[in-house]
């Protein structure tokens, strides 16, 4: 993982998200999720073109089960933008990086 991606943990979730100044990605995944790995090149894409405009962050579900239950993640990869500490988009499955960022569309300009 990159420097431009945090790794949350559920103590450090609050601070890292609630406390940002930008939108935050958060994506929820495992390391055992195929469609996890296949979206992984294109968050990190993201963080290094974007990051002036929206954080990524991830979540491995299966070392921090209490975030996933709280977020209500049922599949993954599931990814939550937070905009001053409060989610505001869902984004559930894998998909390319132009899909992606029309999905985004807002938080990227």
């Amino acid at each position: 993982m990159s420097a431009a991606i945090t790794h949350l943990t559920n103590s450090s979730f609050s601070e890292e998200v609630t406390g940002s100044d930008l939108p935050v990605l958060v994506d929820f995944w495992a390391e055992w999720c195929g469609p996890c790995k296949t979206i992984a090149p294109v968050l990190e894409e993201l963080a290094q073109e974007h990051g002036d405009k929206l954080r990524i962050a991830k979540v491995d579900v299966d070392s921090e089960q209490a975030l996933a239950l709280r977020f209500g993640i049922q599949g993954i990869p599931t990814m939550i933008v937070f905009s001053n500490g409060e989610p505001e988009l869902r984004i559930t499955g894998a998909m390319g990086k132009p899909q992606l960022e029309a999905k985004l569309g807002s938080y990227l300009e």
